[in-house]
């Protein structure tokens, strides 16, 4: 696909910018917006996107460029016709922090603007931390992040990735029941501690921010991402192109999906959730694997299944919880009816371990039209997709007016 097609959708349904003066803030953080989501675009590119004239966009791009956001590059390699057209990419220059806890560790990362990850930290805790460990961490690890950089590079914001219900307004925890979080003010602690603007939201809502801008979610109208980990299962949803929140902002709780009568009691009250049936420690368990070679989860139950030394009860282990998976899956598909279902964390290892199961399974229910047009993809293995997504709660203001964010001073 080319760079025109990657971009084409997207920009005719939001982004056109328009000529007027009045509205030059517009006009910037749509340009900026696509150089992000991109990860660098030609200025030719850029005034067929927007619809604005090259003088325009020439001028737009030079604003961008004093702020230190942008990056003019060398020629469009791509171009087929006509003068090759100057690159435009972010700068590596502007970041924000990405922090994302988990019951077993913490994630700590500089995230540069076009969703690159930098100097990733994990620090691994030996129980559930808590908030004020939490904050002591991360204060640490981004005092020694802080000192390195170079001086001409700034960190605009942090974003917080938390597997729990949060309020978006102060970056509150209202409950996080794996880390047995209840009504804290990691937001604001986080803010105090750091002296950044702290911005947080469901780790599973964001995760889907970074499958649908940068990930394979990209361009896709109608995309849920379902993402497992260490606290259980999350998701989040887009439709018609836009983040579902719902009226309170906890839209997306689909590890609450009733998969089993007479299941297992979840954290919620509930009996029967897929995140209580379908668990990443089940896994670790049956695997024998070490707490302390959790991250290599994937590869070791895979190498097992190929070399034929998966035991009885693995595998077993491993039907199951695609079977119920598939149960989830099916629930979403006919409530939400997305094009795409992107599956990240340990649920990877559910379908790459038998896919086939996974697909037979989706097959045997569900409704016909809807079933057939929906893919399975898999996010990337790692944290990458929840650190991005928590960034992009931080660039949010920068992208939505880049000029006015950059006025009054930000840490560097």
């Amino acid at each position: 696909m080319s760079r025109d097609d990657r971009i084409r959708r997207p920009v005719i349904a939001t982004n056109l910018g328009t000529n007027r003066d009045s509205t030059r803030q517009h006009n910037l953080s749509t340009v900026l917006g696509l150089v992000h989501s991109m990860g660098g675009i030609s200025r030719a590119q850029l005034t067929r996107a927007t619809g604005l004239n090259r003088s325009t966009i020439a001028a737009l791009v030079g604003e961008l460029v004093q702020h230190g956001l942008v990056l003019e590059s060398d020629l469009d390699q791509e171009q087929q016709h006509g003068r090759p057209s100057i690159m435009i990419e972010p700068s590596p220059t502007t970041l924000a922090l990405a922090v994302n806890p988990d019951i077993d560790v913490v994630n700590v990362a500089l995230v540069s603007l076009g969703g690159r990850v930098v100097n990733p930290v994990r620090f691994h805790t030996v129980r559930a931390p808590s908030v004020t460990e939490v904050v002591n961490i991360v204060s640490a690890v981004y005092t020694g992040m802080r000192t390195s950089l170079p001086a001409q590079h700034r960190i605009v914001g942090l974003g917080l990735a938390i597997p729990g219900l949060v309020d978006s307004n102060d970056g509150s925890v209202i409950e996080a029941p794996h880390l047995s979080w209840r009504e804290e003010p990691l937001g604001a602690l986080l803010s105090d501690s750091l002296k950044l603007p702290v911005t947080a939201a469901n780790d599973a809502v964001v995760g889907a921010r970074a499958q649908a801008t940068f990930g394979a979610g990209r361009d896709i109208a109608d995309l849920v991402y379902l993402y497992g980990g260490a606290s259980g299962i999350g998701g989040g949803v887009i439709s018609g192109g836009r983040l579902i929140r719902g009226a309170t902002g906890f839209a997306g709780q689909l590890g609450h999906m009733h998969v089993l009568s007479g299941g297992a009691e979840c954290t919620c009250g509930a009996a029967g959730c897929l995140e209580a049936e379908v668990t990443r420690e089940a896994l670790v368990k049956a695997v024998g694997l070490p707490q302390g070679d959790i991250e290599n989860l994937e590869e070791a139950v895979l190498e097992k299944l190929r070399e034929g030394a998966a035991s009885q009860s693995l595998a077993e282990l491993i039907g199951r919880q695609a079977d119920l998976l598939a149960v989830g899956l099916r629930s979403i598909i006919n409530l939400l009816n997305p094009s795409m279902i992107v599956l990240g964390g340990f649920l990877r290892i559910l379908f790459l371990a038998s896919p086939e199961r996974l697909h037979k399974a989706l097959r045997a229910q569900g409704i016909r039209g809807e079933r057939e047009k929906v893919a399975i993809e898999l996010a990337p293995l790692g944290e990458d997709s929840i650190l991005v997504g928590a960034a992009e709660l931080a660039f949010e203001p920068l992208i939505r007016d880049p000029a006015g964010f950059l006025r009054p001073s930000v840490a560097t």
